[in-house]
């Protein structure tokens, strides 16, 4: 190890756990309190829900929970055994598991008074929230945002933002009160405030050594879906942005040894990120950025603060898994640069298809233009059968060498 360098956990994190647990209890508690539960898809308009005085509920961060606590394997079984097939999202699956009587690590989510779907992120989504609202018998709105393969056309802004107004109508109708609009621009200031400041955070580990590792970011990430636009969420990157400088000034970092700084593209693989990110420090190996984390900030240029409202289309629609492929690109070429990248690890996700499809051509794309080694990794983000520890190990030896080379 660099006696000049020196690894400890990130204090902020007990915090982390605390607003998480506080946040579920009030969801929980949401009837008592004459409050609506929403759930609501991770890439859609959370700022609309928190204007409304809405609890947002994300299937998705559950997924996150039930991947970590190692539930994924049961529940999907479970899935299955009711006629789902083994090819589907799994987060879906163990989300209809949990919902149909299986117990996940919170044993099952809030009840929801309604669903928010917005396909910017797949079209698995829509169906799956179908199937849920027909089983919760709750209203479900979709916000369709049409693939932005090479630009953004005005005619695509102006059919979104329709809909935005559609949803204000559909929340309206819902609770029973009007959108407080100059709410909802205030929210919207928080809700960039917060992207910002996660971006500062990411931009951390642009030092070397980084004072944290991506598997640290998919972590920290929690708030930036959960409870984005609120003075919560705000407080806790500002405390955290505060310890990723102090760990720099007083030499603390994620890997002491570190001497290969890699990307990782696609969700994490929720129950070996302890396992993963072991076996990459004993290799001297940093994950320093990923697409993942990275894209809660990609509707930052798209966003004007003073024009939340009018914005809300093009930040929701132009976000990273929304676009084309020499898009994707071209974002993870300036990520290799930005970050000071030697090598990226692709996630070939069993379970997101539209994250993963496109990972060869974007492995052509980026070894013709900056010669970076690329290694995919086969697995899935919740379901452990999909992965085999020997397999995946001899593969980062392997990748590790032509690092070293």
């Amino acid at each position: 190890m660099n006696m000049e360098y020196k690894k400890e956990p990130i204090k902020t994190k007990s915090k982390m756990k605390e607003i998480m647990t506080n946040y579920f209890l009030e969801a929980f508690d949401a009837k008592n309190k004459g409050k609506k539960v929403a759930w609501i898809t991770s890439g859609g308009p959370v700022e609309p829900l928190i204007a409304m005085d809405i609890i947002p509920i994300y299937p998705e961060n559950h997924g996150a929970m039930i991947g970590a606590s190692k539930l994924g394997e049961k529940l999907v079984s479970y899935a299955e055994g009711l006629g789902y097939s083994c090819d589907l999202c799994s987060y879906a699956t163990a989300d209809i598991a949990c919902s149909r009587g299986e117990k996940g690590p919170i044993g099952h989510l809030p009840e929801p008074d309604m669903l928010i779907c917005c396909n910017n992120i797949c079209s698995t989504v829509v169906k799956w929230y179908e199937i849920q609202a027909r089983y919760f018998n709750v209203p479900l709105f979709i916000l369709d945002t049409p693939m932005c393969h090479t630009n953004f056309t005005e005619d695509t802004k102006e059919y979104v933002r329709r809909q935005f107004d559609e949803l204000f109508l559909f929340l309206e109708t819902v609770c029973k009160k009007k959108m407080d609009f100059d709410r909802l621009e205030e929210v919207g200031r928080l809700s960039v405030q917060a992207q910002k400041l996660w971006q500062e955070i990411l931009d951390t580990t642009t030092h070397s050594p980084a004072p944290m590792s991506a598997f640290d970011a998919f972590f920290h990430l929690a708030l930036i879906v959960t409870l984005r636009g609120t003075e919560i969420c705000v407080n806790y990157y500002r405390e955290l942005l505060e310890e990723m400088k102090d760990r720099i000034k007083n030499k603390i970092c994620a890997v002491p040894n570190e001497k290969y700084r890699v990307l990782w593209d696609n969700l994490p693989i929720w129950y070996k990120t302890k396992w993963l990110s072991e076996k990459f420090a004993e290799r001297d190996v940093c994950l320093v950025a990923d697409t993942y984390t990275s894209a809660w900030c990609s509707s930052l240029r798209y966003i004007d603060e003073n024009d939340f409202l009018g914005s809300l289309a093009p930040a929701y629609t132009r976000i990273y898994l929304n676009q084309g492929i020499d898009t994707m690109a071209n974002e993870i070429i300036k990520m290799i640069d930005k970050y000071k990248v030697h090598g990226i690890i692709m996630h070939s996700n069993r379970s997101c298809k539209p994250y993963s499809f496109g990972q060869y051509d974007i492995q052509k794309i980026i070894r013709n233009k900056t010669k970076v080694p690329v290694l995919i990794i086969e697995a899935d983000m919740l379901d452990q059968r999909s992965f085999s520890d020997a397999q995946i190990e001899s593969r980062i030896d392997a990748f590790c060498e032509l690092l070293h080379s």
